[in-house]
């Protein structure tokens, strides 16, 4: 397994987004597709819910993207989305949410 996660690693444009949130706070989240670049825009805010959905559609196509190169699903798509819902769940749907920063 650990070669397969290795080739998966080299193989796929994965990428880092940077988000603060209402309260100041930041996090980065991984996506093993560049989809996330576009849907979003570094510097863009976005209201909590409109960050939330739009993620899950990225997370969603990023997911599907994984399985037809290679036959199986993406974990770190799943977990990305859970933290992003976990995240997201302490402000009101109306918050601004900033998207800072892509990082490849």
């Amino acid at each position: 397994m650990g070669d397969t996660r290795a080739f998966y690693r080299r193989r796929v444009p994965e990428v880092l987004f940077d988000v603060r949130w209402p309260d100041g706070s930041t996090q980065s989240f991984y996506s093993p597709s560049l989809i996330v670049e576009d849907y979003f825009r570094a510097g863009a805010n976005y209201p909590v819910a409109e960050f939330v959905d739009t993620s899950r559609v990225c997370m969603r196509i990023a997911d599907q993207r994984v399985r037809q190169k290679y036959g199986f699903g993406c974990a770190q798509s799943v977990a990305t989305m859970a933290g992003i819902e976990q995240a997201a769940a302490r402000f009101a749907s109306t918050d601004e949410v900033t998207l800072e920063a892509f990082r490849r």
